[in-house]
């Protein structure tokens, strides 16, 4: 046994029992293995006990850019329901515009700066929910379903449901659904819908603005003109539609083919911009009439492939994405 005050073996250059003591670099590694193990334990005491303050750990940030664009559309969203409330129903639906517009660059400025992140991807479905989930339902409550009472605020609520499913749904079915594809009509363009009846109507009763086409197709169903009043029930069924085809499994087409990582003809960016210049023209008329159209070809996508016995579940029925491996068998 070493004796009080006897050098410890490592250092005195004696092993036990008198022994030689080992090399030099293995003395060196003994002696620092046990000042870290001296100095670890030190860290489980308090500073009273003489123990060392532990290092605080780093704390994460999160990436500004594409947040701001997912901000903005929340702020178009917010600035929506409050022009709603104060009656001014045309600043309320170009905000829902607007915030489709933002919405659809946050997640493409992510990817082009290498800043996606889980929080971006729960801040963007948050913002969603309130652009074209509740302001949606709100300013066809507040511009024509109030006067129908309960089926009025029935009709939002479910409108509202339907786009916090329909988001749900999309984050957590993101692995299996073929990328070409929507399942369910966007929320966005539900959104476009209805803010679109809205806009459009409200130009043609508020700055005397003339469409035929849709004056002749509202009158099928009122059986007079465009008048405010009258429309409380075509507001109902087009809220009900809008939000109950957000969750069926209709397929819809993304776009996603064209995510500006693929050459594309020269002829199409000739006829995208002949289709900015047509919907300049007329932005109310032509934004209803391009997503009635969006909003009826999922059915009519869904009808053909059903006519020629295809699947019509998009849910695994891609074999071409890398993520997708597997999902088929």
């Amino acid at each position: 046994m070493q004796e009080r005050g006897d050098e410890p073996s490592f250092l005195s250059g004696r092993g036990a029992g008198g022994k030689a003591a080992v090399c030099g670099p293995c003395m060196f590694r003994t002696f620092f293995l046990q000042s870290l193990k001296v100095r670890m334990d030190s860290n489980h005491l308090s500073p009273a006990e003489g123990g060392l303050r532990p290092h605080p750990r780093l704390r994460k940030g999160i990436y500004i850019l594409p947040n701001l664009f997912t901000l903005a559309a929340l702020f178009g969203g917010f600035y929506s329901i409050v022009m709603a409330m104060n009656g001014r129903f045309d600043l309320a639906t170009i905000g829902v515009f607007c915030a489709m517009v933002l919405d659809s660059l946050d997640g493409r400025v992510a990817r082009l700066t290498h800043t996606q992140s889980a929080f971006g991807e729960q801040m963007d479905s948050l913002a969603d929910m309130v652009s074209f989930g509740a302001a949606p339902a709100l300013i066809a409550y507040e511009w024509a379903l109030r006067p129908i009472g309960r089926w009025g605020w029935i009709a939002a609520f479910v409108y509202c449901a339907c786009a916090a499913l329909r988001l749900a749904r999309f984050n957590v079915n993101t692995g299996v659904v073929d990328k070409r594809y929507f399942q369910g009509l966007p929320s966005p363009a539900a959104a476009a819908l209805v803010t679109g009846f809205i806009w459009l109507t409200n130009e043609m009763i508020g700055a005397h603005r003339e469409v035929p086409w849709f004056k002749a197709f509202i009158e099928l169903f009122t059986g007079s003109g465009i008048v405010r009043g009258d429309l409380s029930w075509f507001m109902f069924a087009l809220t009900l539609f809008g939000g109950l085809t957000m969750v069926t499994n209709i397929p819809y087409y993304s776009f996603k083919d064209f995510g500006g990582r693929r050459s594309v003809p020269f002829t199409l960016i000739v006829a995208l911009v002949l289709v900015i210049a047509v919907i300049n023209i007329e932005p109310p008329t032509m934004l209803f009439a391009f997503f009635v159209c969006y909003a009826l070809s999922g059915y009519i996508v869904y009808a053909w492939r059903k006519s020629r016995g295809e699947a019509v579940s998009i849910v695994s029925t891609s074999t071409s994405e890398p993520d997708e491996q597997g999902l088929h068998k």
